[in-house]
Order: C-alpha cells, then structure tokens, then sequence
C-alpha cells in the first residue's frame, strides 16, 4: 500500500471520533468539518510514521484547532446570535441528524450548559469527562499543567451543576412540577395541563419566541393551557434546567438554547410562565443541569 493511501485509511478510520469531538466542543456542523480538514491538512504536511498513537495525536491536533477557532470568535453575542438560528448551519438532513445525536449523547442539559463555559474550560471538561482524555494530555493543548487542566475541569463542573436558589424541598417539589408540566404538554393533555396551572396563571413570550413577532401575554389557565399545546411540536428538543437556579425548561434543538420557559409557582400550581427567546436576554441566563430527583 502507497503511504498516502495508508495515511487516508488510517485518517477515515478516526474521522467519525474526531467529527464528534470537534462538535462537541464547537457546537457547530460547519465548523467541526472544518476543525477535522485542519487536522487531515496537518497530518498529511507531517511523518505521521513517527507517531506512536495516531488517534491520541490527531485528537490533541482537532482539540487544539478547536480551542483556537473558540479563542477567535469576535463576541459571545455574536455568537449566540449565530447560534439562535439552529440548524442554518447544517448542509442537510444529514447533518441536522447527526447534531441530534451527538446531542443526545450527552444530553440536551449538557450542551446547553457546554455554551456557557470559557474556552479553556470546555475543553478540558469535554476532553476529559467525555472522551477519556488523561489530563497529561489536555494540559499541553490548552497551555496548562496537569493540575491546573484538572481545575479548569473541577471549574466547569461546578458550572455545569450550578447551585439552586431555592431549598432542597422547594427544588424538588418544583422540579415535579416542572417534569408534570413538560409532561402532560408532550401528551397533548389539556385537562393535565390545566390542572397544573393557577387559575389566574399568565403566560409572557417575548417578540423573539412569539410566532406573531411581536410580545404576547395570555391569562387564566384555559387559554394558557390551549397555548401550551401549540408548543408541543417543540417538546422533543426540551428538557428541564435550572435557570438562575430556579427549575425551568430550555428549547434546545441540537443543543443549542433557543428559548427558556421560566416557570413561576406557588404551592402545587404554576402561576407564571414566561418564554424567553432573545439571544441578549438567553446570554444573561445562568443555565445549568438538573438532576433527576432520586
């Protein structure tokens, strides 16, 4: 076998690895495609013969493009701005696919969360806590010493599981309620919704999540209900977060926070609900994981 067709083989064979931890730590189709042609251009300009472990070097070759490429975006508002119209930048089915799953490899929760850390910080958690990576081999990626790559990872744990603002009772019981709510919406239940809604309940979307593009408010727990509904379609790319430490639920297609349902309660009913869509205002959100109750 020619030694550029042994060299292809060897990168084809590791291509699908590396296309999943660019994404992962990139958050982008395009971007991760363009993070792994990188790395084919740098193996094909080196003596990848010399190489003891193909795999390991091209994983620090894709990591290290990645936290360059996450070094240089301009602004996180810019960001979050290309981030808000989720699937643009997916060529195809294919691709929108193949986002969901490595989505759901992690967790919906996860991803959203991932958006948030510093560069350093993602890369050290996704490298290590994802993908086995000894941190002898993420400190010389992101310029740190071993001890120093474990903190950035302890860091963006802590991050990632944030700290409630509301006791562990008070948690729980609304996190049910949460879970109830997300729950009977994916079933189409209206009479389950409504009796989980206060009465005198209001609902808020702001111009960005309203399909009308302008800011709608709705009261009384029928009309909310009936709302709910319309927004059943979306259920499959939801899941329950803390929002500013309170339970809520984050429409995340492909992982991506593209709305925040900040859900208000008292006792065993919600009595608010508002819907956040606007890329500003989701940046100001402190997202973080929530554990499912033992």
């Amino acid at each position: 076998m020619e030694p550029d067709e042994w060299l292809a083989e060897r990168f084809e064979a590791d291509r699908t690895r590396l296309r999943k931890v660019a994404y992962r730590l990139l958050g982008s189709s395009t971007e991760a495609d363009d993070a792994v042609q990188e790395a084919w251009l740098r193996l094909s300009r080196s003596d990848a013969r010399s190489v003891d472990n193909l795999t390991a070097w091209l994983t620090t070759v894709v990591a290290r493009v990645c936290l360059d490429m996450l070094r240089a975006r301009k602004s996180r508002a810019e960001t979050l701005q290309a981030l808000s119209a989720w699937g643009a930048d997916s060529g195809d089915a294919a691709d929108l696919d193949m986002e969901l799953a490595i989505a759901d490899s992690v967790g919906l929760a996860l991803s959203v969360v991932l958006e948030k850390l510093a560069p350093a910080e993602r890369v050290a958690f996704v490298l290590h806590d994802v993908f086995d990576v000894p941190f002898e081999e993420i400190a010389p990626i992101v310029g740190r010493t071993p001890v120093m790559a474990r903190q950035l990872a302890s860091r963006a744990r802590r991050r990632i599981r944030g700290q409630p603002t509301v006791s562990a009772a008070e948690l729980d019981r609304r996190r049910r309620l949460v879970d109830e709510f997300l729950n009977a919406v994916r079933s189409g239940n209206i009479d389950a919704i409504v009796a989980l809604l206060d009465p005198d309940v209001v609902i808020r979307v702001d111009s960005s999540a309203a399909p009308v593009g302008r800011a709608v408010e709705a009261h009384g727990s029928t009309t909310v209900a009936r709302g709910a509904l319309a927004f059943a379609a979306r259920t499959q790319f939801a899941t329950p977060m803390l929002l500013n430490g309170a339970p809520g639920i984050v429409v995340a297609p492909t992982g991506r926070a593209r709305y925040a349902l900040t859900i208000d309660a008292a006792g065993e009913k919600i009595r608010a609900i508002e819907v956040i869509g606007d890329p500003a205002r989701l940046s100001q959100i402190d997202f973080a994981t929530l554990n499912s109750p033992d």
